[in-house]
């Protein structure tokens, strides 16, 4: 019903009860309404994935049994389910417009399947066999792919240097194609040497999670492989003086203020 307002002539003028702008800000609203629950609904998807991740992680890190490797697997099918969920979030530009929130679960992600892996094969997971792994048609950019890649110095320093300490010797063999493969850190340095000869001056925006986070990814991989080669040389030099089981100090550096390898 429309309202009454007196005129200053004394004549009764009807207003209209609704702004013609109303319907307008009406569709806003609910498009800001759809965009928020989309952007949550793949941050929360992406919690998950990381944390699915980092669990595949902790348990690739010591012997597999057929009971963990089956919860592995589990695991697994968890992730391709929330990959799956918000695949429909991810189509079209909605791929760049949320990269930022699911991007850490995709790093994650790259790291827990490249880290098993490798210790399959001794082989270093390539972005096409990556991106295959990642259900529903989400894209893995080449900025996750890379990032994930770095985390996975961090498995394999840990790795290294327990398998050093309690076997007396390096990580290495055959690889999974029977070509003769060489050691854990071999493929430490090989891996160190092609990261820093990476040149991202000119090849990606200023934006990306890359150049964003390069420079710390790439002074916590060289501490990885540092702590590998000094529980190499201690295995070598003093091996004879400690006891069997013993293994170095994770910690060492970062009372000296470098910053903490990432872990789970």
């Amino acid at each position: 019903m429309a309202n009454i307002e007196d005129d200053p002539s004394g004549e009764e003028l009807a207003m209209p009860d609704v702004s013609p702008f109303m319907p307008m800000f009406e569709v806003f609203r609910d498009e800001l309404d759809e965009h928020h629950d989309r952007r949550e609904r793949i941050i929360k998807a992406s919690r998950d994935i990381t944390a699915l991740s980092k669990k595949i992680v902790r348990q690739l890190q010591s012997p597999i049994p057929p009971p963990i490797a089956k919860e592995i697997n589990t695991r697994y099918d968890s992730i391709k389910g929330l990959f799956i969920s918000v695949a429909p979030d991810l189509q079209g530009l909605n791929a760049w417009r949320y990269q930022r929130q699911i991007s850490g679960g995709c790093q994650e992600y790259v790291e827990a399947v490249s880290f098993q892996h490798y210790l399959e094969t001794q082989k270093l997971l390539t972005h096409s066999e990556a991106q295959a792994l990642v259900s529903g048609g989400v894209e893995l950019t080449a900025d996750d792919f890379i990032l994930g890649l770095f985390d996975l110095t961090g498995e394999l320093m840990r790795f290294g240097i327990t398998n050093t300490a309690t076997s007396g010797t390096l990580h290495g063999g055959r690889r999974g194609d029977g070509s003769e493969g060489g050691n854990i850190l071999g493929d430490l340095r090989s891996l160190r040497a092609n990261f820093e000869s990476l040149d991202i001056s000119a090849s990606i925006s200023d934006g990306s999670p890359l150049k964003r986070d390069i420079a710390k990814k790439v002074e916590v991989m060289k501490q990885s492989v540092e702590k590998v080669e000094n529980a190499v040389y201690g295995m070598i030099i003093r091996g004879r003086e400690r006891p069997k089981g013993w293994v170095p100090d994770l910690s060492e550096g970062q009372e000296r203020g470098r910053e903490p390898v990432e872990s789970y």
